[in-house]
């Protein structure tokens, strides 16, 4: 296979408040040869994520490939390890092409039933972070309830019925528009779900959803929804914070909930967390996910654009909230 070169988006300039397609730009990058012990990988799938907004202010280099999550095919290989025509997960995203070592790279398991692409939704980082939320850092028991913000995101409705199968009495979901709220309760599970843009508050509105209180608060959001999840949270509950979707686009710095005090009042454990930090539980999460996919118990939710030309569309659309579930691109045979 002779592939010499590779589309590629790259970051021209620092973007002010959300990103527009002139804070890209895509290039044409030589491809150096396949050295020994690496492979030139084409890539078929592209993950677009909501912590690459916060890259794209101080980590990713201007002027350099960006990175994600990516599913590409082996075209041409110096591995032993990466044999041509395999499947492998890594994260030389926003390109067609890319060569890499065999460190850089995971083989992917072939399980009947299941999709490839399921690496980057729930196989992936994204049902890793709602797995290690809901098991690692605010486990979550049989019976208690559960409120997800940004549910219909790929975290979200990854969460929502990771809940349902570890045994949730009561799953809630915030969603940005009434289209994803039926989507929650009438296809992915949620016994109960509102649109935080319309209405009252967000803290009446899960009051509204959830009168007892909840027990587990994972939050992709921030801001007003935190302030809302203590205000609802029985004694001894537990927060996983995950992202901080309302703040990234803005440069102000977010107010403090202003019932910031309960935490310490009703005994609540918040706890930030990386998904990064927590690899070690992706045998885990296939062992237990896997069974399910198959049998059609849980849903892989992905919003799929079409084409490598409309990788920064993607991005900005996940951004906008245009996505229900995780967001990806599909390359095809030819990008």
């Amino acid at each position: 296979m002779n592939v010499r070169t590779a589309r590629a988006v790259q970051q021209r300039r620092r973007p002010q408040g959300m990103p527009v397609p002139e804070d890209f730009a895509e290039v044409e990058l030589p491809l150096p040869p396949v050295p020994e012990g690496g492979a030139l990988v084409e890539n078929l799938w592209l993950a677009v994520d909501p912590y690459m907004r916060e890259c794209m202010d101080e980590e990713w280099e201007l002027g350099a490939p960006l990175e994600g999550r990516s599913i590409g095919r082996v075209l041409e290989s110096r591995s032993a390890q990466l044999p041509v025509g395999s499947l492998v997960f890594h994260r030389d995203g926003w390109r067609t092409h890319t060569v890499l070592s065999a460190a850089q790279a995971r083989v992917l398991p072939a399980y009947e039933g299941v999709a490839p692409e399921s690496f980057l939704g729930l196989l992936g980082g994204t049902g890793l972070a709602a797995y290690v939320a809901l098991t690692r850092i605010a486990p979550l028991r049989g019976g208690e309830t559960v409120f997800i913000s940004a549910a219909a995101g790929g975290v979200g409705t990854a969460a929502g019925q990771l809940a349902r199968l570890l045994g949730a009495g009561w799953v809630v979901g915030s969603a940005g528009s009434p289209d994803k709220v039926r989507a929650l309760t009438g296809e992915l599970g949620f016994d109960a779900a509102f649109d935080h843009r319309a209405g009252p508050s967000v803290a009446a509105q899960l009051e509204k959803a959830a009168p007892d209180g909840i027990d587990v608060f994972l939050d992709n959001v921030g801001g007003e929804h935190l302030e809302a999840a203590i205000g609802s949270m029985r004694e001894f509950g537990r927060i996983a914070w995950c992202g901080a979707i309302a703040q990234y686009n803005t440069d102000a710095l977010p107010a403090a909930p202003r019932n910031l005090f309960d935490l310490v009042a009703k005994s609540i454990r918040i706890e930030g967390f990386l998904v990064a930090n927590h690899r070690s539980v992706q045998a885990e999460l296939e062992d237990f996910l896997v069974p399910h996919l198959r049998a059609g118990t849980v849903q892989e939710r992905l919003s799929v654009t079409d084409g490598f030309d409309r990788i920064v569309e993607a991005f900005i659309g996940m951004l906008s909230g245009r996505n229900t579930g995780k967001s990806v691109v599909r390359l095809g045979a030819h990008g």
